[in-house]
């Protein structure tokens, strides 16, 4: 690293998987873009402290705590970072706002609308600079699907098809823990669907109304220790219908009861003129077929978007040699520190409490049968 360059302290409150997905886009964002200020883990706060103790140290990590209010208090700190489940994101923000940082917060923002619209109250009102952690907007296959929507490459949008699928919850056998709890872990709409729901808006634009059905399908989990039976409060699978501002529609589905899917997301877009379609298996590639290539040519393409010409490849190898799901938090820690201290940062808490709308408006609808309209933004 340059010398001469600004530090930014990071705290990241939460010691799981995604803790150390940001802690690694963090780490590797100087290595891959020239950047004006310098990232510098300052902390690492976990429910047990000799398990955050051995992380924090493994992650590089300056120090490490239990108490996630010591962590956002701290002098040397400039961003927050929120890496808890989501029943516990809204407290967070509304301490680190009030204490004049940054604020991170991974999807989705909260476990309930309310508590969504009280984190972005504590942002707006405290004026810092906040973000949500949509991070698949920063893989160069799905940014390149969305510029060639909006440079008229399928002509105009009709239809937006999205899946995702895992097995996480296959397992009726498996105990239960917070995933379970829609206070603490929230819908399986909200935490997979976030992510479709924002994909589907940022590149067709508002949904105005959406028929939904949800299912669970294993009701019971027994308890960790013990053989008693703790209800599951979240839906397992649910799909629903959208309808955009617009002529668009659309068609949403997210389950974690799939076997053999680990993590499969697809996102498909049939327009006037074309298709793209997305698949998280192969993502480095965006196929795409035009009406106006000659018959001869019938069908769709593979782009290989890993040329410096597409988006954010230019920071990464040389084609052909493809990049990750880690390179999605290496490039979303890259563009906020490249617009620190002033911003904008995109997307923001805002974005994520419309995104919680729509999600709160499938939930509404798979619950009372009928169609439901979404707020406007």
């Amino acid at each position: 690293m340059t010398a001469g360059r600004p530090d930014i302290g990071i705290a990241v409150i939460g010691s799981g998987s995604m803790a150390r997905a940001h802690a690694y886009g963090y780490a590797a964002a100087p290595l891959m873009w020239a950047l004006p200020a310098r990232p510098r883990l300052v902390v690492l706060c976990g429910r047990d402290a000799a398990g955050t103790q051995r992380t924090a140290r493994v992650l590089g990590f300056g120090d490490h705590t239990t108490d996630w209010r010591r962590a956002v208090e701290r002098a040397d700190v400039d961003i927050v970072d929120i890496c808890t489940p989501p029943g516990v994101h809204a407290e967070v923000v509304r301490a680190a706002a009030a204490a004049g940082k940054a604020v991170i917060c991974e999807k989705p923002l909260t476990a309930s609308l309310a508590d969504a619209v009280a984190a972005v109250d504590a942002v707006t009102s405290a004026g810092v600079l906040n973000a949500i952690g949509f991070n698949y907007r920063r893989l160069p296959a799905i940014a390149l699907m969305r510029q060639m929507i909006a440079e008229g490459k399928v002509g105009t949008p009709q239809l937006w098809r999205s899946t995702w699928l895992s097995d996480e919850f296959s397992d009726a056998a498996a105990p239960f823990d917070w995933r379970f709890d829609r206070e603490m872990g929230a819908s399986t709409i909200a935490d997979l669907g976030s992510h479709l729901i924002d994909l589907a808006e940022w590149m067709i634009g508002p949904i105005t109304e959406v028929c939904a059905q949800s299912q669970t399908f294993t009701p019971y989990r027994r308890e960790a220790e013990g053989d008693g039976l703790t209800r599951v409060s979240v839906d397992e699978s649910s799909s629903a219908l959208l309808q955009f501002a617009g002529s668009a529609r659309g068609t949403f589905e997210v389950s974690k009861t799939c076997v053999r899917h680990p993590c499969d997301f697809a996102v498909e877009v049939n327009g006037t003129e074309g298709t793209l379609l997305f698949e998280y298996a192969r993502l480095n590639e965006l196929r795409y077929g035009a009406a106006a290539e000659p018959r001869s040519l019938y069908g769709m393409r593979i782009i290989r978007a890993e040329d410096p010409v597409h988006p954010y490849a230019a920071h990464w190898w040389p084609i052909g040699q493809g990049i990750g799901y880690g390179a999605s938090f290496v490039n979303t820690a890259a563009e906020l520190l490249a617009a620190w201290p002033d911003g904008p940062w995109e997307p923001d808490l805002r974005t994520g409490l419309r995104v919680q709308q729509v999600c709160a408006a499938i939930e509404s609808s798979a619950a009372d049968r009928r169609w439901s309209r979404v707020p406007s933004s």
